[in-house]
């Protein structure tokens, strides 16, 4: 557990918040409604003039005196983000809450600058690396929170992940692409999410950082669109069931600004309550070995 807090020390208002993701989508709907809370953000995007229209709709949105900072950063990419980190560090004193909530699903295999498979790499060692970068500043800031947006999406997974095939090669063969292997790859990642929550509050206890992840449930935004036809198609099908960004950032919110979560830490979430993720999801050697591949994987402590 964390640093023990009370209700007057955990207030948003004057705290800075570090949140990727936040040009559209869910992101988009929390960084709107955690600035109106008084809170001080610091958007990293990989688009500046998107970056720089969401600033611009904040600030005609609030009535608050509030800090917004854009960082432009690729978060497939590893020299991006220590990039990113480096200029967070410089120009940031206190990072209070930090938000990893960029994510992706590729429908073709791609692989990175850094030698990774794409999906992998954003929605899951972006964010590890991120956090490391921040991570001594998150500790001089305690209490600080950190929050990663994960899936109900990781129930896919039942088998876990495949640390044999690390780039997904077999996932996208033809056969295994047609039975929907893209989106098991996808599911992996978020599957990763959690064990990345769980071993990190293993590793900050007593530090007063204390980490949480969630699932935004089924949201009807952008996300999956440059997929190709099927991809569109699907997701215009789950449109019809889906809830809007600013219900699906509703959880994501009430982490970063909830007194009620200061003496919990690893936890899994889903509209705001404590959610019992898969079996596997609980198993603390897989979240070991995926944190050792994953500080190999980022060149970490080479």
């Amino acid at each position: 557990m964390g640093k023990e807090l009370t209700d007057s020390n955990w207030n948003l208002r004057g705290k800075y918040v570090v949140i990727t993701g936040a040009t559209s989508g869910i992101g988009l709907a929390a960084a709107k409604i955690l600035a109106s809370r008084g809170a001080n953000l610091g958007i990293i995007a990989r688009n500046e003039t998107k970056a720089k229209e969401v600033v611009n709709q904040i600030e005609a949105q609030t009535n608050e005196n509030i800090v917004v900072n854009v960082f432009i950063a690729d978060m497939s990419s590893q020299q991006s983000i220590r990039k990113v980190a480096s200029e967070i560090l410089s120009n940031c004193p206190r990072v209070d809450v930090l938000i990893n909530n960029a994510g992706a699903l590729f429908e073709n295999h791609q692989i990175t600058v850094d030698d990774q498979e794409m999906t992998w790499a954003v929605n899951h060692l972006g964010p590890f690396l991120l956090t490391i970068l921040l991570l001594e500043r998150l500790k001089e800031s305690a209490p600080a929170r950190i929050i990663t947006t994960s899936s109900h999406g990781h129930k896919m997974a039942r088998k876990g992940i495949d640390f044999n095939d690390l780039h997904a090669e077999q996932l996208y063969k033809p056969m295994k692409k047609l039975m929907g292997g893209p989106t098991l790859r996808y599911g992996q990642t978020k599957l990763a999410n959690i064990f990345f929550t769980s071993e990190l509050a293993q590793q900050l206890k007593g530090t007063g950082v204390n980490t949480y992840c969630f699932d935004p449930g089924l949201v009807d935004t952008n996300f999956n669109q440059n997929n190709g036809r099927m991809a569109r198609l699907t997701m215009a099908v789950m449109r019809l069931f889906s809830r809007t960004p600013e219900k699906g950032a509703e959880t994501m919110v009430w982490l970063a600004e909830t007194e009620e979560v200061s003496q919990q830490t690893g936890l899994y979430y889903a509209d705001k309550k404590v959610e019992s993720p898969t079996e596997i999801a609980k198993d603390r050697d897989i979240a070991k070995q995926l944190w050792e591949i994953s500080e190999a994987q980022t060149l970490i402590n080479g």
